[in-house]
């Protein structure tokens, strides 16, 4: 198996360059996705005189620091959203791709959540580390060591947020028992209609329907629902590096993030398209 040739050689085994053409590809396109959302739903106007968010970074940063961050934040939207359409075309992507990483950390400023961001970073320091990122929009096949040591790090961390979601899974008893998403998607049901954004929500209407209730039989269902869950998300980092179970691996990824992404589209956009591209980093 490449992954533990590499280890052992000290990451001089060839590895081809065009798996991480393909996730630079892909972490433009899904930067560009997240930083153009950021334009919707007062985004664009987060720091206006007056607004919450304003007044919030003058209680954290002090007037001076907080004055420096509303006056930056409008071009540093434009600058991001801008390089990260440059980085999925190749063009001086290294530049690009420090604009993106750059544009992304500021959003650890003020997000209340910004588990997505940090994930965005770490996968984005491993593409920096990498000696080829290529060139333009056209993804040339090699062999070389140019990229093994930062195709192993993509590999490592995929593996730990994989593993490591699994174990709090593992640990937590509503989540095992079914009913932390049984009472998920109840509750969506019968608020549903009264959110000021419910376009974020994308559980079909069938879900809902017969799986939205609190009844033994809902949460016997979403039991069966987390103990896949927690199955898939053990078993997938070792499929994706055996090349006879890749392709049910990458099916079963693209299945179980596409489902995650149903329970909350907008703010899981980056996580699970990043995620799916990290997939790339895992043949050789």
């Amino acid at each position: 198996m490449w992954f533990f040739d590499a280890l052992t050689t000290g990451f001089q085994t060839p590895t081809d360059p065009a798996r991480l053409h393909w996730l630079r590809l892909i972490f433009g396109t899904v930067l560009t996705a997240r930083f153009a959302l950021a334009f919707g739903q007062g985004g664009w106007d987060r720091f206006t005189p007056g607004s919450l968010h304003t007044r919030l970074a003058i209680e954290r940063f002090g007037p001076a620091r907080a004055r420096l961050l509303t006056t930056a934040y409008r071009p540093a939207l434009i600058i991001r959203t801008a390089a990260a359409p440059a980085l999925a075309a190749g063009l001086a992507p290294r530049l690009a791709l420090l604009l993106v990483l750059a544009g992304a950390a500021m959003e650890l400023l003020y997000l209340r959540s910004p588990n997505a961001i940090r994930y965005t970073l770490l996968t984005g320091a491993c593409l920096l580390l990498a000696q080829d990122l290529g060139t333009g929009p056209l993804v040339q096949h090699a062999s070389s060591t140019a990229n093994t040591w930062a195709q192993c790090l993509i590999v490592l961390i995929t593996t730990d947020i994989y593993w490591n979601s699994a174990w709090q899974k593992i640990r937590s008893e509503q989540f095992r028992t079914g009913l932390y998403l049984a009472q998920w998607v109840h509750t969506l049901t019968q608020v549903r209609d009264q959110l000021p954004y419910r376009r974020q929500f994308a559980v079909p209407g069938i879900v809902r329907r017969h799986a939205g209730n609190l009844t033994t039989r809902d949460i016997r269902l979403w039991r069966l629902v987390a103990a896949a869950v927690i199955a898939a998300e053990l078993a997938l980092p070792p499929a994706l590096l055996i090349p006879a179970t890749m392709p049910y691996a990458v099916a079963a990824g693209v299945v179980m993030h596409a489902a995650f992404s149903l329970l909350k589209p907008r703010q899981l956009i980056t996580f699970s398209g990043l995620t799916l591209g990290t997939y790339c980093a895992f043949t050789v």
